[in-house]
């Protein structure tokens, strides 16, 4: 995967890229992956265009949903809300994880703080144990730092990036 930039950013942004870089990089089978605000807005994403070890070899299978963060981000969103309100109705408490396992893939959702959720999009052939894991890493470390102030930035950047305007 190859990074967006970084240029401009705090710490913290740069800091919440570089894990989902190595969340990329290190599991194999993930098509993409993005970080959504607690409204449904995406913070943080991956390319699944520049994810090519994640893909088989056959070119028919589909890379991602639509091949837009974007639409992940809806799909998380959606499935998020869905999951907090069955909780609620059952009296289960908070919502930590959900998986959706299909046959040519697998969707996870894991809760990261304030409403935010980790969405991942893996292929037929991911390790569900393997993302879990490096998905509770990544939601372990990037939690106490993702803030409104931070959420703010990440938005901001990314609106910078699909407008082509420069920071």
């Amino acid at each position: 995967m190859t990074a967006p930039s970084t240029f401009g950013l705090s710490s913290e942004a740069r800091n919440l890229h570089w894990l989902l870089t190595n969340l990329v990089e290190e599991v194999p089978g993930l098509l993409s992956v993005a970080v959504v605000s607690s409204d449904g807005l995406l913070l943080l994403s991956s390319d699944p265009g520049r994810n090519a070890e994640a893909r088989t070899a056959d070119t028919d299978r589909p890379t991602g949903p639509k091949g837009s963060s974007a639409d992940l981000a809806t799909i998380v969103s959606g499935i998020g809300s869905l999951t907090i309100g069955a909780a609620k109705l059952m009296d289960g408490g908070g919502v930590k994880q959900t998986m959706v396992a299909m046959d040519e893939g697998s969707v996870f959702v894991m809760s990261i703080s304030d409403g935010s959720l980790l969405g991942v999009h893996g292929s037929p052939d991911c390790d569900m144990s393997v993302v879990a894991y490096h998905m509770a890493l990544f939601v372990g470390r990037a939690g106490h730092v993702l803030t409104p102030e931070l959420r703010i930035e990440l938005r901001k950047s990314l609106e910078a990036e699909s407008t082509g305007s420069a920071r």
